[in-house]
């Protein structure tokens, strides 16, 4: 994927059971669609607080923080817990997502690479953040792209 691809659309369960479709939310605004390789993990654990302690700027900007893994809806309803995350955490149990957007690895030790991408209303990429070290730059480029999407 892409800037300027047309996102795939998906329906998965967040953390709490509930069935979430990214045209459905999109109608609410850009999503921020994040890829993590797994929950409960310190690298995840830091990216996921980023975007968790940037909410208000993300709600300003009109920017909807999504977050997904391979982990079950079990293991996302705990780290959210944990982590008082404010926003929904997707379960891709079968990695079919992360395929469609091309980001799960062959191997599942790892699952996924670490990427986010910037989805604007119309479906179309706006920008894809790929740092597999850096954790805060994901949430930091996505608001500088809703930024652009704004001005």
């Amino acid at each position: 994927m892409e800037t300027g691809d047309l996102a795939p659309d998906f329906k998965l369960d967040d953390q709490e059971g509930n069935e979430r479709t990214l045209s459905t939310m999109l109608l609410s605004g850009p999503v921020v669609l994040f890829f993590y390789p797994a929950a409960m993990t310190k690298g995840c654990t830091k990216e996921s607080c980023h975007f968790r302690d940037l909410g208000s700027e993300f709600s300003t900007l009109g920017g909807q923080r999504l977050g997904i893994s391979m982990d079950s809806v079990a293991k996302q309803s705990e780290f959210t817990t944990k982590n008082n995350l404010d926003y929904p955490l997707l379960a891709d149990v079968g990695g079919d997502v992360a395929k469609s957007y091309g980001v799960k690895r062959s191997l599942d030790l790892l699952k996924v690479k670490r990427t986010t991408f910037v989805i604007g209303q119309d479906r179309r990429v706006l920008d894809v953040i790929s740092s597999e070290m850096n954790m805060n730059t994901h949430a930091d480029r996505a608001l500088d792209a809703l930024r652009k999407l704004k001005a």
